[in-house]
């Protein structure tokens, strides 16, 4: 069947190309057209099969429905999961979300800004990189909405939703040091982002306040983006080299890449080591034994994303920016 366009919808109920373009728009009620007329012409549009030009659309009213949403890496399975939480929230809204990743790459963040600016996106959530300032700046000076989570910057007054990585690094250390651990491991990235430092700096001041010196030789801070097997290999060193009786892994990624170590050098978990890995996993769960985990709260971080985005989309005036962090928890296995 022939897809019909609106001005066939329009002859075909008997009114007129306004009348279609109001209804199909949501502004029928406001126009006083009546619900016979309305019910006759949505029964039509849903048998054709016709979908409103987007772009047009956008032009139209101005805004698109659209919200961009720039994250480090959508294989990773916290920004996939709460990209796929975000997504399904913005649709119950009536938004649509788009999503690239920069691999922290400044260069495709800021085309991606650029992409995202060109379809008329009506909003935007980014978890930022150091380098992209003077363009989230920009789309605040442009009056955009912008939500960054789970990393902030110095220095933009915007709205941030997070969690609290340098406490719940703290916890995990002292939950550790409960256990009887005094040997423990940091294996961390090199990666510049607020985030991560606050993981280091949580292990750090939690083995202060127990009275264990800090010893650099316990902390591996694997270069970002390299090759698995580079990890592996950074890894299998380590824990050749050095007496560690508690691993603390500060991403899931690397920590599955740890594991399998573990395994290949025969080392075993249980009375000699501990090991929790930050933000949660399946492998985690399923792995024998299983493994300890800090669990960001996703659902409650994407509530509140999608909460503050829509309140900054539906307001006429500027509203003050909110700071939102919540505890992760650590889930003892």
């Amino acid at each position: 069947m022939k897809t019909l366009s609106i001005k066939d919808i329009a002859v075909e109920a008997g009114v007129s190309i306004t009348t279609v373009s109001f209804i199909i728009n949501g502004k029928a009620r406001n126009k006083s057209i009546s619900e016979a007329v309305i019910k006759k012409v949505e029964k039509i549009i849903a048998e054709s099969g016709y979908k409103p030009n987007q772009i047009a659309r956008s032009l139209r009213t101005g805004n698109s429905n659209i919200i961009g949403l720039i994250i480090e890496d959508i294989s990773n399975s916290f920004f996939s999961r709460i990209a796929r939480l975000i997504e399904d929230k913005a649709y119950k809204k009536g938004y649509k979300i788009i999503y690239s990743s920069t691999e922290n790459n400044v260069e495709k963040a800021k085309e991606l800004i650029n992409m995202f600016k060109s379809r008329k996106v009506d909003g935007y959530i980014i978890s930022p990189i150091k380098g992209l300032e003077e363009d989230i700046q920009q789309l605040l000076t442009d009056q955009k909405p912008v939500i960054l989570f789970d990393r902030s910057l110095p220095g933009l007054d915007t709205n941030y939703v997070g969690a609290d990585h340098f406490k719940a690094t703290y916890e995990s250390i002292a939950s550790f040091i409960k256990q009887g651990r005094r040997r423990i491991s940091l294996i961390t990235t090199d990666i510049d982002v607020a985030q991560i430092t606050a993981r280091l700096e949580g292990y750090q001041k939690a083995l202060e306040d127990h009275d264990i010196a800090y010893d650099e030789n316990l902390v591996l801070k694997v270069h970002f983006n390299q090759e698995e097997d580079e990890t592996r290999l950074q890894m299998e060193k380590l824990f050749r080299t050095v007496e560690t009786d508690a691993i603390l892994f500060a991403t899931n990624y690397l920590a599955i890449s740890g594991l399998k170590v573990l395994k290949q050098t025969g080392q075993k978990i249980g009375k000699n080591l501990s090991v929790m890995a930050y933000d949660d996993h399946e492998v985690f769960e399923l792995h024998t034994p299983g493994i300890s985990a800090i669990q960001q709260p996703l659902e409650e971080i994407a509530e509140a994303i999608i909460q503050l985005i829509l309140r900054q989309l539906s307001s006429k005036t500027k509203l003050d920016n909110q700071q939102i962090i919540f505890p992760a928890k650590i889930v003892q296995r």
